[in-house]
């Protein structure tokens, strides 16, 4: 594999990555901070879950990040009559070489657009459990490997509409972040009309970045460095959620593993190859929030898991920055956090 110095890859990262979000977004009008947490998770070897109203753009956001990249897509419509093994694959008898022959499922792609996913049953729904967490299906006592990089980009409806089974919380705590779309603001839908009014922009999406980029910033993003004090506030933050009065259901390790490799893709994106609070901070809503579960007073008051997560940043003590010793004896704030010796990425 090739081996870059710190700024060379980072500077790749930076214009792979600034070209795909000028892909998406020439789609996605207006929503910038939506179309760069969705590259966040991509380079976090996470998955995405799209929550929001039909009509406001849930799937064209999904197809336009998969079309952005030029690797394998397929697409699942979720419906109530859906089947496991239409997901995962199946087992088929061939008569000619009197052996079992296996048909892979739609999940064998390296982005999965699964659409309208809260409308399968449970028992269908409950397929993506292993794919999702360790990128593999195991089908009649037999384990297949998933393709790399792999991302599921999961859309669903809010539960009060008709049709829609709520998602387990055992697989809402796969999914490394939730966005709502939301309306755009009228200028953005006005440009809307202007590009989207005669044809479809996904029909003349080209790719701009090949599947093998994807995987070598996915690495390069591995070795971005978190400081102790950084995972310990990561950590307090989770473990304030378990703690919580408002709260029956906190979140889980799982959480903070993911809060964690969230961060790091943060930082690489901003051009730096170590975490500070502030990623934590501007994920922790997005990554949190979806896992949490009120209880039954706090649904009374209104309160929302985001309100909660937000109060529990304000609570939760900010780690400083290191403090360095000058040649004099004095004592002065580190220029970097934290202070580490060149870190080789990619």
């Amino acid at each position: 594999m090739t081996t870059y110095d710190d700024r060379a890859s980072l500077t790749d990262l930076t214009s792979t990555v600034e070209r795909v979000r000028s892909s998406v977004e020439g789609v996605i009008e207006g929503k910038p901070e939506v179309v760069r947490l969705s590259l966040t998770v991509l380079l976090a070897e996470g998955h995405l879950l799209i929550e929001d109203v039909p009509g406001v753009g849930k799937t064209m956001l999904a197809k336009a990040l998969a079309r952005s990249i030029d690797c394998s897509v397929r697409r699942i419509q979720f419906t109530p009559d859906l089947l496991p093994s239409d997901i995962t694959g199946v087992s088929i008898w061939d008569q000619q070489r009197k052996e079992f022959e296996f048909k892979p499922g739609a999940i064998f792609s390296q982005i999965v657009i699964g659409d309208e996913i809260n409308r399968a049953s449970p028992k269908t729904q409950s397929a993506l459990l292993e794919s999702l967490e360790e990128r593999q299906v195991t089908i009649d006592g037999t384990t297949y490997e998933l393709p790399s990089p792999f991302m599921v980009v999961a859309t669903q409806n809010p539960v009060e509409m008709e049709g829609t089974y709520p998602l387990p919380e055992a697989q809402r705590d796969r999914f490394m972040a939730r966005v709502s779309v939301g309306y755009p603001s009228p200028e953005a839908e006005l440009q809307m009309l202007d590009v989207h009014g005669g044809v479809s922009p996904l029909e003349d999406m080209q790719p701009v970045a090949h599947a093998h980029e994807i995987v070598k910033l996915i690495e390069a993003v591995r070795s971005v460095h978190v400081a102790e004090s950084v995972r310990r506030y990561a950590v307090d933050l989770v473990g304030a959620t378990r703690t919580h009065p408002d709260l029956r259901l906190g979140a889980s390790p799982r959480a903070t593993l993911h809060l964690l490799r969230a961060a790091r893709a943060t930082a690489a994106l901003s051009g730096r190859e170590y975490a500070l609070p502030d990623d934590i901070q501007s994920l922790a809503v997005s990554i949190l929030a979806h896992r949490l579960l009120p209880t039954a007073q706090a649904q009374l008051n209104r309160r929302t898991p985001e309100q909660v997560v937000q109060e529990i940043l304000q609570r939760t003590p900010v780690p400083q920055a290191p403090q360095a010793q000058s040649g004099y004896g004095s004592v002065h704030t580190a220029p970097a956090y934290p202070q580490q010796p060149p870190r080789r990425l990619g």
